[in-house]
Parts: structure tokens; C-alpha cells; sequence
């Protein structure tokens, strides 16, 4: 029988977190993991006690806004950031931490990776946003295609 790797484990559960996303564009999670203990979790969505975006539709749809732009024209906050989020509200200290993402961050939930001291980035799928991935590597931060490499 075929035992997957940890990154397999880890990168199922993030597709599964991605869910229960509200996106009407795109199903995102995250999983914070630490010492292969999952630490917290997010998916994409607006922000708790917030209308949901089938109910007052899409903002990015009606502006026409590409994928990997303008970031603060949408409702929802990203899985990155509602994991970092779940985390500081239940006092969990995620530094050091991998992260594992369906899509590589943008700009703005690097720049908070980044400083919330995560150490790596392991993502299912690319994202358009090319400057994130240069700043990841200039803290130091491994960052890596699911599959391209494996911790078995």
C-alpha cells in the first residue's frame, strides 16, 4: 500500500480547507504545520458577520479586475491571511512554521508571511504575481512547486 509523504498529507488537507472558501472566482486554503502538528488553517472568503459575495456579488467581476491585481478591490481576505489571522487569535506562535497553500501567495500575504517568520512556502499551483515570489527569496524563505521536491 502507497503511504504518500507528508507534503502529500498536508498539501490534501489544504485542498480540503479551500472548501469551504466563499470565492466566487477561486477556492483557496492554507495550513499553517509546525514540527508536522497543523498549527491553523484559512481559506478565502469575506470577513465574519460579512455578506457573503453570492449574495452581493463579485467586486472584482463587476470592475473587471485581472487575477493578481489591485488585491484591495475585492471583499475577502486570502487564506494566507486568515490563517495567520486564526492563529494570532488563538495565541499560536507560527514562526518557523511551513505554510501550504493551493496557490502561491500575492504580494500582500508574503509581505505578512515574511514578518510573521514563516519559513516555508509549499504551494499546488501558481499564482500571477511574480514580485511575491522575489521577496519570499530575499527573506530567506523556501518557496516551492508541490511535487518538485519531496520531505517523504
Amino acid at each position: 500500500m502507497h503511504r504518500p509523504g507528508w507534503d502529500e498529507y498536508f498539501m490534501d488537507i489544504t485542498h480540503l480547507v479551500a472548501t469551504r472558501s466563499t470565492c466566487m472566482r477561486r477556492q483557496v486554503g492554507a495550513v499553517l504545520v509546525k514540527e508536522r502538528n497543523i498549527l491553523a488553517t484559512g481559506y478565502n472568503g469575506v470577513p465574519s458577520g460579512i455578506t457573503h459575495c453570492d449574495v452581493s456579488g463579485c467586486l472584482r467581476e463587476k470592475l473587471k479586475v485581472p487575477s493578481g491585481e489591485r488585491h484591495e478591490l475585492c471583499r475577502g481576505l486570502h487564506a494566507e491571511q486568515n490563517a495567520i489571522i486564526q492563529a494570532a487569535r488563538h495565541g499560536v506562535n507560527i514562526a518557523g512554521a511551513t505554510v501550504y497553500c493551493t496557490d502561491s501567495p500575492c504580494i500582500i500575504c508574503s509581505k505578512m508571511l515574511i514578518n510573521a517568520g514563516v519559513a516555508e512556502v509549499v504551494y499546488a499551483r501558481g499564482y500571477p504575481d511574480e514580485l511575491s515570489l522575489e521577496m519570499l527569496g530575499e527573506a530567506g524563505i523556501k518557496f516551492r512547486l508541490h511535487g518538485k521536491s519531496s520531505d517523504g
